[in-house]
């Protein structure tokens, strides 16, 4: 039985270990992944690309450069999200076909062009600038696909304990058009959830009227 947004929202944590008896539906996975597809992304130029990882020799060459920590091989299924950084520049082409997606006339793309390239023109000027945007924006997707997963009673857990260049070498990435961003791994717990802990809602709360 699926669980309401609250529902999820109290349900999900940062699983540390997942049974490994237990596979996710390729249904609910596509469920999860198309929330990922759907995210909202700055100038809608969705900036990420999602790995999924089932092969096991290859999560055991991934858990050793990603802390040795277990949920890289106990999940049911590894998400790796990579951010783009070739695809996001004027010059790839690829930001005059995303925004082409929307018919408009030549005057009005040549427009929204323009103002990308302008507005953006430090953000784009480097490789290093262009991971700090993108990345920041993948976390918009890995959120709403951790949400998606709760909401089937999938468990998840975001992983920044990695060592990026290493990761990037085992997957054989060309980092001049992908780079790495996060570790998701998707699956179902084994141990009983701890208690969530939070700040009070008007402790983090500020009404500017």
């Amino acid at each position: 039985m699926e669980k309401t947004f609250m529902e999820a929202m109290d349900f999900r944590h940062a699983c540390k270990i997942f049974d490994e008896t237990k596979k996710i539906s390729d249904s609910d996975l596509e469920y999860i992944l198309e929330a990922g597809r759907k995210s909202p992304s700055s100038f809608g130029m969705e900036p990420w690309k999602f790995l999924v990882i089932t092969n096991n020799e290859l999560r055991e060459k991934l858990k050793e450069v990603c802390w040795n920590q277990p949920q890289i091989t106990t999940c049911s299924h590894l998400v790796i999200i990579l951010v783009a950084i070739e695809d996001v520049k004027p010059e790839s082409g690829v930001p005059r076909r995303k925004f082409g997606r929307r018919e408009m006339p030549q005057e009005k793309l040549d427009f929204y062009l323009n103002l990308y390239a302008t507005h953006l023109q430090e953000t784009l000027s480097t490789n290093e600038n262009v991971y700090s945007w993108t990345s920041k924006q993948t976390y918009l997707a890995a959120s709403n696909m951790m949400t998606a997963a709760a909401i089937k009673g999938v468990d998840s857990c975001p992983i920044e304990g990695f060592e990026k260049e290493k990761v990037e070498k085992i997957l054989e990435l060309d980092t001049s058009k992908y780079q790495l961003s996060l570790v998701l791994p998707f699956g179902y717990r084994i141990n009983e959830q701890s208690s969530q802990q939070r700040e009070k809602l008007e402790d983090i709360v500020e009404y500017i009227k």
